[in-house]
């Protein structure tokens, strides 16, 4: 099965579309996909009512078995493009997507990925681990994985924050995970990696939103606890929301059970996330995001 999903991504390409909504999108896609003899496997698309805006997202074979130019297919697309105005990008899922993770103390997160990772479930590299502390390090060691450490104060963040800029263009990172990452980037660096970062929200946004977000659900007594997996923007927390999922809790439940909890919600949401980012799922939608699972 592994060997069949591999040979799959090695012929296996994405067209994702926004634009303004018309008659023909579509039809359109489909006949230029198909002179370029290329097999449509999966396609999904939507059209946003509130704002005009249409979405589409394609995956397709070369019939032909040979490596496409993506660079000729995409001039070949520009007459569409410019006839529709759209925002269009073809990927190779045989490229994998360069992925930083940073995470502080807390580990569950960057675990899970490491392992999926180590699995070969996951269609990325890993060129560095940062982090503002070393608490975490043996857990990395095996992983043969670079573990840069960046500590943070009030008199070095924004330093930091420039060699955190320099080794994303260094090693051409395509995106950055923050596995419970507990340092807040300042406004011009979230904003100059917008929609390129994503960070898991250890609580169900828009509620409990600071520090111990457990602890603040626990005393408001609540009965559903969550995660929340969102787009960094300049705003704190309020990014365009990925993936949200939810866990019944009660009365019975102790406040070590709310975090554990809390902390499996937290591994699944991320890795849906990222999984769905690195498939080219997520579009962008103003304030939202449109996710074709």
């Amino acid at each position: 099965m592994k060997e069949s999903i591999n040979i799959m991504k090695k012929n296996n390409y994405v067209l994702t579309i926004s634009c303004p909504d018309k008659i023909g999108i579509v039809s359109n896609v489909a006949t230029f996909l198909y002179e370029k003899n290329c097999n449509i496997i999966e396609s999904a698309q939507f059209g946003d009512l509130d704002n005009g805006m249409f979405f589409m997202r394609v995956s397709f074979q070369s019939i032909s078995n040979k490596k496409l130019n993506l660079v000729d297919l995409e001039k070949s697309f520009l007459h569409i493009t410019n006839n529709f105005e759209m925002n269009s990008n073809f990927y190779d899922m045989a490229t994998k997507a360069k992925v930083v993770i940073m995470v502080s103390k807390f580990g569950h997160c960057l675990n899970n990925i490491l392992f999926q990772w180590k699995s070969k479930m996951l269609n990325i590299e890993i060129p560095a681990i940062i982090s503002n502390h070393k608490n975490l390090l043996d857990m990395v060691k095996p992983y043969g994985i670079p573990f840069v450490y960046m500590p943070i104060s009030n008199q070095n963040k924004l330093e930091q924050e420039d060699k955190l800029l320099d080794v994303i263009k260094e090693k051409k990172i395509d995106l950055i995970v923050l596995a419970r990452y507990m340092q807040i980037l300042s406004p011009e660096t979230s904003n100059k990696l917008k929609g390129n970062i994503i960070n898991i929200h250890h609580s169900f946004l828009p509620s409990f939103k600071g520090a111990r977000p457990y602890n603040q659900a626990y005393v408001k007594g609540v009965k559903i606890i969550g995660a929340t997996a969102h787009y960094v923007t300049e705003q704190l927390d309020e990014g365009q929301i990925i993936e949200q999922d939810i866990a019944r809790v009660s009365h019975n439940n102790s406040l070590e059970d709310f975090v554990s909890i809390g902390r499996d919600i937290e591994n699944i949401v991320l890795m849906r996330s990222l999984i769905w980012h690195t498939e080219h799922r997520v579009l962008v939608n103003g304030k939202r995001t449109i996710v074709f699972h």
